[in-house]
This record gives structure tokens, C-alpha cells and sequence, in this order.
């Protein structure tokens, strides 16, 4: 599983990188989105954590862009703004369907992470 995750929060991408790679997940970050671009232009990603709110452009339009790049890229978002509820709505219109509050939760990620890639390997 290889995922990349986006945050403007460069501690946060960082601590969660390193995380993930002691769980035996390779990961890539980037602070902003033409940085993600760039990143999933070059590489293959299983999947991408978008934070909601990002610098430049909304992880909702950022994952429309990534998914031109990488059509079977699956999302999860991470959100530390808002209501449930706001959020729900963007991510319908975006069909973004797993999204967890920060601060995020090491083991919660994993999981969502495994249940994402399950369903992209029964949508193959």
C-alpha cells in the first residue's frame, strides 16, 4: 500500500509519515496542492488523505484534479474545521465517503485506510 498525504500542516504530514512507515505503509506528503500534483504525477498511489482545507484550494477540488491523474486513487479526508454536517455536504458533492477529525487517530486511519482499499479491490 503506498498513500500520500496532503496537509498544510507540515508537523502533522510528517509525524503521520512516519507513523504509517513503522506500520510497514510507504506514504509521500505535500504541504499544498500543485505540490500533491506534482507528487501523483510521478508516482502511484493507492490511495490519498486530503485535509479539507488547504491553502490555494479545497481538498474537494483537489481530489477532482487527482482523480484525472489517477482515476483509481482512492480519498479520505481529515478535517479539524467545521461541523460534521458542512463537511458531509462538500464530500457528497465530491463523493468523498470516509472522512475522520483531527487530530487523527494512528489506528482509526489504518482502519479506514484498509476499508477504502477493500472496496477498491471489489470495484476492480
Amino acid at each position: 500500500m503506498r498513500i500520500i498525504i496532503v496537509d498544510d500542516e507540515q508537523e502533522l504530514v510528517i509525524t503521520l509519515s512516519e507513523r504509517l512507515g513503522f506500520r510497514g505503509i510507504e506514504s509521500d506528503w505535500a504541504i499544498n496542492g500543485p505540490d500533491a500534483i506534482q507528487l501523483v504525477t510521478e508516482n502511484t498511489y493507492d490511495l490519498a488523505v486530503l485535509d479539507v482545507k488547504l491553502p490555494g484550494m479545497s481538498g474537494l477540488e483537489l481530489k477532482k484534479k487527482l482523480q484525472r491523474i489517477a482515476p483509481k486513487m482512492k480519498f479520505i479526508f481529515v478535517t479539524g474545521h467545521g461541523s460534521q454536517a458542512d463537511f458531509q455536504t462538500g464530500a457528497q458533492e465530491a463523493g468523498a465517503e470516509y472522512y475522520l477529525i483531527k487530530p487523527v487517530n494512528i489506528d482509526v486511519l489504518i482502519e479506514k485506510m484498509k476499508e477504502v482499499l477493500k472496496l477498491k479491490e471489489g470495484d476492480s
